[in-house]
């Protein structure tokens, strides 16, 4: 009774977001922005954005045009209101309300969160490691929220001494953090309060001073590494470390072992560590091995010696062994050679063993060798496409290694493997609630060939007993930064597979599912081949009698949004449907504007369009800037206006090009949440909203709404 009330009230205030300024009319027309021209001269070029004026955050105008959008988009789902409910939920059903991690010992403590009910966001707690301790709540995220309409907190860590607890919260989405201190015993926050930080802080050992990161109040990078003690106002914190080159960031963090403080700055292409040994606060970083341009590498320090991950003379990556406090690669040890079809993801470093997590042919693999003999053995994993990754291994004398597990149709699972015995213990499966059997559906991995020959892996999974030719399928697809796109299981797609849709993943180039050669291979000057392998495997599909063009929908998020605009463009026949979130649509104009967030610092994964060379190889395929006077799929496209990643101007005005220049009567939707930034709502049932209304606007395309 209870639970179907809850789900009530929150359908009630569900089909009041976007309905609100619409239920009044009987009809109504999409919004058209005003033209105010811009012109830019660039290497010879003149670009006029006629929608430039749209980027003006504090302009009444803008606001009043993104509610039109937000108040069309209501219009248009209104017909779909049981649907979109419905789906809702469905969703939010199958979530458990009252669910617990697994918890992990630190510093003579459980620590683990949960949820409970309606909460709409997680409760830290954690109890002594004794028979009948009692639960100690460090933070209810939920009271902290109250009155907030975007909550985010970040960067939990523990003193030494298990009194105080650094986190940090954000309350726009704009991924500037105000950091704070608890005491854990008293209950209540000490007096600090550190605006415009990074969200992460590190201890030192004497349990009164802390590290942490701030950034800048206009790009938000995060460049400075502060030093605060305790009771001290913020205005005197010690600046220990600045990064000046605007292509990197900073960030501070304890080793694993908890002896050394470490500051890492970082690009996309080159690493550069610094240690401290955290019971000297008030010393000075020694720096770990100068940046090369190019290298990279990851630090763990163990007593006198420090084992790296590096790409130095291996493309995957290798582990390698240094003295401390540090010393230039060449007079580095290696521990595992690099492969040239196995990529090194990362490790773990225990007193006795030592486990790699590797990807091979686009999967996960860990392999493990206690560290006397370096005789590694594999760590069975099952399922034709999964997704898996080393978790919470917190303790060097730990005999167990945990890692993550899930696949397409497999919840996600917490496991851990006994080095010494070989064998695996399951410790959590996430529930989920309803009419749910992993065996009801199948999961296929394809390879893909592309149009250069490389193989391109493709992930997909369908209900078993709705198998058929030509099934709607949805397509995702993000391809950049290295970020390999994992085949995992979520709770929402089960409303599109038990309705006979197909979901499918192309682990396009621009990720490393293939090694770092991939992610080589989609980025800069070779970019296209992102949207030729997302292009191709939607053929591919095709051809395999899976799906057809009036049945084939397409969906990406940011980097994955750009990826959905070039697609857009250059095949708009291949596509009934796009979702595109928060998409990185006017790539030119934004990265030739060093003032904003992230441009600096995306040099080395776009290029710098100042360069004549990027700047053409960019304006040939930037979506905004490749918008003709054709036909296109509809879309419903969708922004945060406090995103500091994808400003929400660029989706506005590309829908706003998009809809004056297209020859067609395709919907093109645009919904602009203005309470949350890159990531969408913060609570854990409010962000499956957004959800119900793509996969309504999905089911309305697909002829399937009465389902």
């Amino acid at each position: 009774m209870h639970k179907t009330f809850h789900f009530f009230l929150v359908l009630v205030n569900f089909a009041s977001v976007l309905l609100v300024s619409s239920c009044r009319h009987s009809s109504m027309q999409p919004p058209v922005a005003q033209k105010k021209p811009v012109v830019f001269h660039e290497h010879g070029y003149t670009r006029t954005d006629e929608y430039f004026w749209l980027k003006e955050r504090d302009n009444p105008e803008v606001i009043a045009y993104l509610e039109a959008e937000n108040a069309y988009t209501g219009f248009w789902f209104k017909p779909l209101e049981k649907l979109k409910m419905k789906l809702y939920g469905e969703i939010v059903s199958r979530v458990p309300r009252n669910d617990t991690s697994v918890p992990y010992l630190l510093h003579g403590y459980m620590y683990y969160q949960r949820f409970m009910g309606d909460d709409e966001y997680p409760v830290y707690c954690r109890k002594k490691n004794t028979e009948g301790a009692r639960e100690e709540i460090i933070l209810d995220v939920n009271e902290l929220a109250h009155g907030h309409k975007f909550y985010s907190v970040a960067g939990l860590t523990v003193s030494p001494d298990a009194r105080l607890l650094a986190y940090a919260a954000d309350t726009l989405g704009g991924r500037s953090y105000i950091l704070y201190v608890k005491d854990l015993f008293g209950g209540k926050n000490l007096s600090e309060e550190i605006p415009g930080t990074n969200g992460f802080a590190a201890w030192a050992s004497d349990n009164k001073t802390l590290f942490y990161g701030a950034v800048d109040p206009v790009t938000v990078r995060s460049s400075r590494i502060m030093r605060h003690t305790l009771g001290t106002p913020a205005s005197s914190d010690k600046l220990v470390f600045e990064e000046k080159d605007p292509t990197f960031n900073t960030f501070v963090f304890n080793s694993k072992s908890e002896e050394y403080l470490i500051i890492g700055s970082v690009s996309k292409t080159t690493s550069e560590y610094r240690l401290l040994p955290s019971n000297r606060p008030q010393g000075n970083f020694h720096l770990f091995s100068p940046r090369i341009q190019g290298l990279e590498y990851d630090i763990e320090p163990v007593g006198n010696t420090c084992f790296i991950r590096t790409n130095y003379k291996a493309e995957n990556f290798c582990l390698m062994q240094s003295a401390l406090p540090g010393n230039p690669p060449e007079r580095w040890k290696e521990l595992v050679p690099g492969n040239d079809s196995v990529l090194l993801e990362g490790f773990e470093v225990f007193d006795n063993y030592l486990v790699l997590q590797e990807r091979n042919k686009g999967l996960v693999r860990f392999r493990f060798t206690p560290l006397n003999t370096m005789e590694f053995r594999e760590i069975p994993l099952d399922d034709e496409a999964y997704s898996a990754s080393l978790s919470s291994n917190f303790r060097l004398d730990a005999k167990r290694v945990r890692y993550t597990y899930s696949s397409l149709a497999t919840p996600a699972t917490v496991y851990e493997f006994d080095m010494e015995t070989g064998q695996r213990f399951m410790l959590k499966q996430d529930k989920v609630y309803g009419a749910f059997d992993p065996s009801h559906y199948t999961v296929e991995r394809f390879y893909v060939p592309a149009p250069d020959s490389r193989m391109i892996p493709l992930s997909l999974v369908y209900r078993t007993d709705k198998k058929k030719e030509n099934m709607p399928l949805l397509l995702y697809g993000y391809g950049a930064y290295g970020i390999s796109t994992e085949p995992d299981f979520q709770y929402q797609r089960l409303s599109l597979l038990d309705r006979g849709f197909v979901y499918a993943i192309a682990h396009v180039r621009g990720g490393e599912e293939m090694g770092r050669s991939w992610y080589e291979e989609g980025k800069l000057l070779q970019k296209q081949n992102t949207f030729r392998d997302f292009i191709r495997c939607a053929e591919f599909l095709i051809e395999k009698g899976y799906t057809s063009s009036d049945r084939l929908f397409a969906q990406g998020r940011s980097a994955g949004g750009l990826l959905m605009g070039v697609v857009v463009n250059t095949r708009p026949d291949l596509f009934k449907g796009v979702l595109a979130g928060v998409p990185f649509v006017d790539v030119l104009t934004d990265m030739l504007d060093e003032s904003l967030p992230l441009t600096t610092s995306e040099y080395e994964e776009w290029g710098d369009p100042r360069i004549k060379e990027y700047y053409d190889y960019i304006r040939s395929y930037s979506p905004y800037d490749n918008v003709t006077a054709g036909k296109y799929p509809a879309m419903f496209v969708t922004a945060g206006l406090y995103d500091t990643q994808v400003p929400y101007w660029e989706p506005a005005k590309w829908v706003a090009r998009l809809r004056s220049l297209k020859k067609d009567s395709n919907p093109i939707l645009f919904y602009c949440n203005l309470d949350a930034g890159h990531s969408g709502s913060s609570g854990r049932y409010e962000k499956y909203k957004l959800t119900a209304l793509e996969y309504t606007f999905l089911l309305k395309l697909a002829g399937m709404e009465k389902q």
